[in-house]
């Protein structure tokens, strides 16, 4: 059934092993979502990488995750060993419907895709920083960082 919903919506994916299935769902902010969906004999696992671990303000970021945790359905952010972040979620394959999978997968776009520039904000703000005002310095392209804007000016 995993399958067969990537297919009929036209979500590019491969079997990376046996029930292990890797796709890309396309995101706004944060462009591309790598997710990895694990098929065992009782459940499915989620698993999708949203952001290197920060490089600041690690208490900050992970409050604002977990409180982000208890506003979302089925999904929740998690951190791995390394202190990379991830949006992570067990669910029992009986309970599993192609309209469900279409509601998880989309949870997971939306939360990996809204959350993005403000896990940056908070976690990454002086690198921010820095890049904007190195690119104003020498007159190059600001674009990619315009969703930071507002901040960085004041």
């Amino acid at each position: 059934m995993v399958r067969e919903h990537l297919e009929a919506g036209g979500i590019e994916h491969e079997e990376t092993a046996p029930g292990v299935l890797s796709l890309s769902l396309p995101g706004e902010r944060k462009l591309t979502i790598p997710v990895r969906l694990d098929v065992g004999r009782h459940a499915l696992g989620v698993h999708a990488f949203v952001c290197r671990n920060p490089d600041e303000n690690h208490e900050g970021v992970y409050r604002w995750l977990l409180q982000r945790n208890l506003r979302m359905y089925a999904v929740a952010f998690a951190v791995d060993r390394t202190g990379d972040i991830y949006l992570d979620a067990r669910l029992p394959l009986e309970t599993l419907t192609p309209e469900g999978l279409d509601r998880l997968l989309g949870s997971v776009l939306t939360y990996a895709d809204e959350s993005f520039n403000t896990i940056l904000e908070l976690g990454f703000a002086t690198s921010i920083r820095r890049e904007w005002e190195w690119r104003r310095e020498r007159g190059e392209s600001t674009r990619n960082l315009e969703a930071f804007r507002g901040w960085l000016e004041d």
